[in-house]
């Protein structure tokens, strides 16, 4: 596999601590040519190796306060945009994400990076990459974590069929997305309204009418099931929702909403796994106020994760956080990381 990596800064580790996380120039960013795309990542630290993949609508930087973090503590901290997001390639197919491609970029950078060994950390849409990536590579990803999506394993009914059925008549963000074009001009149309309304309304910021709805009718925009807040809370800055709104409005949503079309695509090409756990050391970390953990069938994997993730060490849900628990409460995640970190066999 033919590979092309840009070269470390070698920044003093003293350095990290005194960095503004916000600034996403500071950061180390590479380049590798993997797995037929031009994959971009920010590469900070030495040790052992932990890979964070991102969820939607986010990029490699809602990652950035774990980076430091874990790299002062001494792991090297790799992080890419995923394709279809940020500064990575935008394959125009559809199958072109599927769960096969996506886990090979893991790989493929695993093999640029001229590592062997790595914990792989998945939110939101990252979460079954991670997955997927420790489930069919346990000799490369020896551990897992998964922010706020938690994940069974392959089931035995197709996706969309069960959530036609979740949603009875409605729609859910999940359906509305296997539309192609119209999810794509409506969230393009202000990108900015459409981060800062997602962003704020699946927190746990968000209260009441504000709270992210769920489902919406079949002929209603899936931005009305989002508040656009007066003002947003502290946790975000104006400087980070600035670099957000930027790299969206270059690239538009289409690569993002790519993932979710694979949906059924990959139940059909991961039959194979029926049956199958992931028995490294996991854990699973969460939102008490996220509202996608409210379904009684989200719940229900969340309540039956041990079984499985024969592994799992620790699943917690933190009061008063929602979806993007990295953005929400960076202190808290980077204390469950190392904790979860620092009890793994040294290798």
């Amino acid at each position: 596999m033919e590979t092309s990596v840009a070269t470390q800064t070698g920044r003093p580790r003293a350095a990290w601590g005194q960095m503004d996380a916000d600034d996403a120039a500071a950061f180390n960013h590479c380049f590798a040519e993997v797995n037929g795309i031009r994959i971009h990542y920010v590469d900070e630290g030495q040790g052992p190796l932990v890979i964070l993949v991102h969820g939607f609508p986010y990029l490699w930087y809602m990652w950035r306060r774990q980076i430091l973090a874990l790299a002062e503590a001494g792991y090297r901290v790799v992080v890419p945009d995923q394709r279809g997001f940020g500064q990575t390639d935008r394959p125009e197919a559809i199958e072109a994400y599927d769960v096969s491609r996506l886990v090979g970029d893991m790989v493929g950078l695993m093999e640029a990076l001229g590592e062997t060994s790595a914990t792989i950390v998945g939110h939101d849409v990252g979460a079954p990459v991670a997955q997927a990536a420790a489930m069919l590579r346990p000799d490369l990803f020896h551990s897992l974590v998964m922010l706020s999506t938690p994940l069974p394993p392959r089931g035995r009914i197709r996706p969309t069929v069960a959530l036609r059925a979740m949603a009875k008549g409605k729609m859910s963000h999940h359906l509305y997305f296997q539309q192609i074009g119209k999810p794509d001009r409506e969230l393009a149309s202000d990108t900015r309204k459409t981060l800062r309304s997602s962003y704020y309304s699946v927190s746990g910021s968000a209260v009441g009418a504000d709270r992210w709805r769920l489902f919406v009718e079949p002929d209603e925009p899936i931005l009305n099931a989002f508040t656009d807040p007066k003002d947003f809370p502290p946790w975000l800055s104006a400087r980070a929702l600035d670099y957000y709104v930027a790299e969206y409005t270059r690239t538009g949503f289409t690569g993002a909403l790519n993932h979710y079309r694979c949906r059924d695509r990959n139940w059909e090409i991961t039959s194979f796994l029926d049956g199958a756990v992931i028995r490294q050391p996991s854990m699973f970390v969460g939102g008490a106020a996220d509202p996608s953990l409210e379904p009684p069938n989200v719940r229900h994997v969340y309540d039956q994760l041990d079984g499985y993730l024969p592994g799992l060490r620790k699943k917690v849900l933190l009061p008063g956080v929602g979806h993007g628990a990295a953005e929400e409460s960076a202190d808290q995640v980077n204390a469950l990381l190392l904790e979860f970190l620092g009890q793994l066999p040294s290798r």
